[in-house]
């Protein structure tokens, strides 16, 4: 695997975007190289750098993943998951909550626009595996309906 040459100046300057723009990751992919900046809550930057990524097959000295349980509700985007409409209001679901097709389950901010996730079946919220303000990747799962 190559070694990806990172510029310190531009982790610092990117931490300040992140910083100034309350979000709390951003990713650049230049081909195979890609470079992520996450703030933790303590509001210090962590860099991950990647060039190029390297698939290992399961049962290559890593456990295979788990597969998520059926009916779980993936987030459709990289963002930050707010599990109400405002601070301190209603979560828009709860665990035992009967759920409808297209009903908001939790929004996901991304890149400052608040992206709704409906529910795609209707069923019975059994297990939320998301806390408020969390980060989230593109495929995490969000929650489960059974």
């Amino acid at each position: 695997m190559a070694k990806l040459d990172v510029d310190p100046e531009l982790i610092r300057r990117l931490a300040d975007l992140l910083r100034e723009t309350g979000l709390a990751e951003l990713e650049l992919t230049s081909g195979e190289d890609r470079l992520r900046v996450r703030l933790p809550e303590a509001g210090t930057a962590t860099v991950v750098a990647a060039a190029p990524a390297v698939a290992v097959a399961a049962g290559a000295g890593q456990p295979a993943a788990e597969a998520p349980p059926a009916g779980t509700v993936a987030s459709p985007m990289v963002g930050t998951v707010y599990v109400s409409s405002e601070p301190g209001g209603a979560p828009f679901v709860s665990v035992g909550d009967k759920v409808a097709v297209g009903q908001t389950l939790v929004i996901v901010e991304a890149m400052k626009v608040m992206n709704q996730i409906p529910s795609p079946r209707a069923g019975t919220v059994t297990r939320i595996l998301v806390r408020d303000r969390q980060p989230v990747e593109f495929g995490e799962p969000l929650l489960v309906i059974e």
